[in-house]
């Protein structure tokens, strides 16, 4: 059955500029971000080709979570320089290909995400999230699975599929635990402190011992190693903070076209000023 794919648009933006390099229009513009773009889901669509394909993009951060806490994010610099005077060029690419695409003030895309995941789940549409954040394997279950692009560090590993028994066998706790098992370890990326000493494998033995991040609170006396009982209870306010921190919006409205059609007046428009006349050759043979 062919899937429906939400895509993390910043998250495999930045994949994109990082995996190809050094390449620029002839007045020195730019241009590897969208030539790594337009590769990755040509790909996509040739090995999965989907029944439709969802992007969403972060816009203006994230009011919620900045509210909670401050300093959200706050450990990210700006972006490399050549990645905001591309990523337009890549949203506009993104509707020539004929992908939905989806932004909204002050909320992330793993938000939007959440939400078509509920609208595709309650249609019983198949769905894979494309993207290699962690945060979303708490959306994963029969009906959606998460594809992991190729670690820049390691692209040898390729694009990887993440089910319920993966995340099982790379976390150690299932998908509906993933809340919890964030918020006791935090993540650095976001700049969420989790319980200082306390590591994934610590997380995973108490909820699999006791289920959820609330029982591991009740039963901070009886928790292994010792050390951590006073902890884990001085820090349960920041502990049902991180939840609210990591857990992702389901409920927002979303305009979901999945009928669009690739557009080649467009894609000439792109190619054309970006000098990519290989790749306007290739969606000619692709879209023609």
């Amino acid at each position: 059955m062919s899937k429906i794919l939400l895509c993390d648009g910043h998250n495999l933006a930045f994949r994109a500029f990082y995996g190809i390099r050094e390449l620029n229009r002839s007045d020195g513009f730019p241009t590897n971000m969208v030539h790594g773009w337009l590769r990755s889901f040509w790909r996509l669509e040739d090995d999965l080709k989907p029944q439709g394909v969802q992007v969403f993009f972060d816009k203006g951060g994230a009011t919620r979570r900045e509210n909670l806490l401050p300093s959200y994010k706050a450990n990210r610099g700006a972006p490399p320089e050549g990645f905001s005077e591309q990523l337009e060029w890549v949203k506009k690419l993104t509707d020539a290909m004929g992908y939905g695409r989806s932004e909204q003030a002050g909320l992330e895309a793993d938000d939007l995400i959440a939400s078509a995941v509920k609208f595709y789940r309650e249609s019983e549409q198949q769905v894979l999230i494309v993207s290699a954040d962690k945060d979303l394997a708490q959306l994963i279950s029969k009906q959606v699975e998460q594809l992991l692009p190729p670690p820049t560090a390691n692209p040898r590993l390729g694009w990887r599929i993440l089910d319920e028994q993966g995340v099982v066998e790379k976390f150690g706790v299932p998908p509906g635990a993933i809340l919890d098992y964030l918020a006791i370890i935090g993540d650095q990326a976001d700049n969420i402190p989790g319980l200082s000493g306390v590591g994934p494998k610590t997380a995973s033995k108490w909820l699999q011992e006791f289920e959820n991040l609330e029982n591991v609170i009740l039963n901070a006396g009886r928790l292994n190693p010792k050390r951590f009982c006073s902890l884990v209870y001085e820090k349960r306010d920041m502990l049902r903070m991180n939840i609210e921190l990591v857990r992702l919006e389901s409920d927002l409205e979303l305009n979901l076209n999945d009928q669009l059609q690739p557009n080649l007046e467009m894609m000439e428009q792109i190619f054309s000023e970006l000098e990519m006349a290989k790749s306007w050759e290739e969606a000619q043979k692709r879209y023609g």
